[in-house]
């Protein structure tokens, strides 16, 4: 008895020292996997806050179990294509307070599904690819970015999840239409429909280019018969400035012997 009272002690022992160990190994294996400069936590899954750490681009080596990823106030200037592909985990994306001009087509791919919130205000975009956000469920902030109001954008926010409170955030810097530069984009939405202004565009170019030719025939049918009427008024005065033809005398003389 007392032997099985000694093994089952060593037993437990040697459980807690494993379990002990296995803990040390995965939190160094997470240390060890977090990006240089990044500082990584759990908290309900992988937390890696890359907050102010002077990046110039988003780090390729991003642990695939993340589920919040900061990366606000760098130096980022655009978002590549498939840069999150292996986060598939990855639930809250901040990318607030960079310098981010371009968005590639694919820059979401892999997290669009799971993404719950993405972050992209006060950067610099301008504008995106119309699939940029397909797919992307997440509660999207894109204010106090100096948009262009056009076709696309419309589009663009159409795809997204709840839109109508994504649009009302978004001032338009520039616009098709001048007369929306400084207005919210929902405004300009309710104003006019921004992929119709191509096709209108084109059926008033088209109108003007008519009116044009149609002003051109009628000048010159009207100027072709302005100079046929010179050259008849012209014509007939140079008849009638020629001398008239006078009589010969035998011609009278043979008028007299007839009578």
């Amino acid at each position: 008895m007392h032997f099985v009272d000694l093994w089952l002690t060593r037993s437990l022992s040697m459980c807690l020292l494993l379990q002990s160990f296995v803990l040390m190994i995965l939190c160094f294996h997470s240390a060890s996997m977090c990006p240089k400069g990044c500082l990584c936590s759990h908290s309900g899954g992988l937390n890696v806050s890359c907050s102010n750490a002077n990046l110039k681009e988003i780090p390729r080596d991003l642990p695939p179990e993340t589920v919040l990823l900061y990366l606000d106030s760098n130096q980022i200037t655009s978002i590549p294509n498939e840069i999150f592909k292996d986060l598939h985990q990855l639930r809250v994306l901040n990318l607030s307070k960079n310098g981010i001009e371009f968005i590639d087509e694919h820059a979401f791919k892999g997290v669009a599904e799971t993404l719950q919130t993405l972050d992209l205000s006060d950067n610099r975009i301008q504008s995106v690819h119309k699939n940029a956000f397909s797919n992307l469920k997440a509660r999207a902030r894109i204010a106090n970015n100096p948009w262009h109001c056009d076709c696309t954008l419309q589009q663009v926010l159409r795809s997204m999840a709840s839109n109508h409170e994504t649009a009302n955030n978004v001032i338009c810097k520039t616009s098709v239409l001048d007369e929306h530069a400084g207005r919210p984009f929902l405004n300009a939405a309710n104003d006019a429909d921004l992929c119709n202004l191509p096709k209108k565009t084109t059926d008033y170019a088209m109108l003007v280019t008519m009116f044009g030719w149609f002003t051109m025939v009628i000048s010159y049918v009207v100027y072709y018969v302005r100079q046929n009427q010179e050259d008849a008024r012209r014509h007939l005065e140079y008849l009638k400035s020629l001398p008239s033809r006078q009589k010969k005398p035998d011609e009278a003389d043979d008028i007299s012997t007839v009578v």
